[in-house]
Parts: C-alpha cells; sequence; structure tokens
C-alpha cells in the first residue's frame, strides 16, 4: 500500500473558488464602472427566457434594475403575469 506524503499534507485546491470569486468581483466592477444597463440587460433578457419556457408573458411588462448602496446592491426584478399565463402559447 503505498501512500504519497505530498498529497496526504497539501493543501486542498481552492483555484476554482478563487476564480469564481473573481468573476465576481470583476462583474461588480464593470457594473459600478457603468456598465450596469448592459448587465441589466442581459439579465433581463435571460430572465425572459426562462420565464418564455413555462409561460407566455408580455416582454415589455419586465423590469429588471439595481440599486446600489455603501454596502449592498440589491437587484430588483418585477414581472406583470397575466391571469391566464399559465397557457403556454404553441
Amino acid at each position: 500500500m503505498s501512500m504519497n506524503l505530498f498529497r496526504l499534507f497539501s493543501r486542498p485546491r481552492s483555484a476554482p473558488a478563487a476564480r469564481e470569486r473573481l468573476q465576481v468581483l470583476l462583474a461588480h466592477e464593470r457594473a459600478a464602472a457603468g456598465g450596469d444597463a448592459d448587465l441589466l440587460g442581459k439579465l433581463r433578457d435571460e430572465i425572459l427566457r426562462a420565464i418564455s419556457k413555462h409561460m407566455q408573458i408580455d416582454d415589455d411588462k419586465v423590469s429588471v434594475r439595481m440599486e446600489r448602496g455603501p454596502q449592498v446592491s440589491t437587484l430588483a426584478v418585477d414581472i406583470e403575469v397575466p391571469f391566464d399565463a399559465g397557457k403556454k402559447a404553441a
């Protein structure tokens, strides 16, 4: 039974976690530098695509906005869903 001592005492790989944190940080910095409109547009389009798979909604009835505070940013999504929205158009 052979045991690799280097593997036994090595740290767990943190590259994936560091990469994810960096991506979040970069997205946040880009948004703070004036990229809010582009980011919000992309988010709105992705949300519309996801919801339209399950129900029919009017594109004009979806609102996405970001409010920035000193310590917290809030993403607000408002979707007006009609009473008969559960019926997906063919």
